[in-house]
């Protein structure tokens, strides 16, 4: 082979690996499922369709789960992180605040998460969540907190809320009532767009490591 065939080989193979397709698994709740939506209207396609538009080439994993708690999450993180898994977007805690779990508890959970990942060199997004005043300051405080510290723990990115691109924690449920279905808690088509908007720029970071 000479030279400048060989160039032209190497040059060729280094854009197929420059545009292998990056495969993330989004592991959470109902959230992250898409519960009372139709499959393509939920989350993960619509996340997946929003950084395609952006130029990504890239898989999505829904490995969302109703009713899901930081434990549930934890006993399935590994048979979810599959060896193509490049990236993770963990969204969990929601229902452990329904049940009133306490946050140590949950926190030893995403730990061992975040810790599976690290050990199957999974970059990870840690996606934050704010707990009710009605468990009391303590509570709410050690809550709030795990998420960031556990992503500085284990120097991953973090996003403050999953509900980012509808203004956040601190805004009125009442402005963003069109965006939520009945019940209040899941949002509808049209706030998935918002969320998607307000999460996306967070899982390009995610890929920016995988590349």
């Amino acid at each position: 082979m000479g030279k400048v065939t060989g160039a032209i080989v190497v040059s060729l193979w280094a854009g197929l690996v420059s545009a292998e397709t990056v495969t993330i698994a989004a592991l959470g709740d109902s959230l992250t499922q898409g519960y009372g939506l139709p499959v393509e209207q939920g989350f993960v396609p619509q996340l997946e369709a929003w950084l395609e538009a952006e130029g990504h080439d890239v898989d999505l994993i829904n490995a969302g789960v109703s009713g899901d708690t930081t434990q549930g999450g934890l006993s399935r993180v590994a048979w979810t992180l599959t060896p193509d898994v490049d990236a993770m977007i963990l969204t969990l805690g929601g229902n452990d605040l329904l049940r009133g779990i306490g946050p140590e508890v949950s926190r030893a959970n995403l730990e061992g998460i975040v810790q599976a990942a690290n050990a199957a060199g999974v970059e990870v997004l840690v996606v934050g969540m704010q707990a009710p005043g009605n468990y009391g300051p303590e509570y709410k405080q050690a809550f709030d907190a795990m998420y960031p510290e556990i992503s500085a723990q284990f120097g991953t990115l973090y996003l403050e809320s999953f509900f980012a691109g509808l203004g956040g924690p601190d805004t009125d449920p009442a402005a963003v009532r069109s965006f939520m279905q009945p019940d209040g808690i899941h949002p509808n088509a049209d706030g998935v767009v918002r969320i998607v908007e307000g999460v996306g720029p967070s899982v390009q970071d995610l890929i920016a490591r995988v590349d």
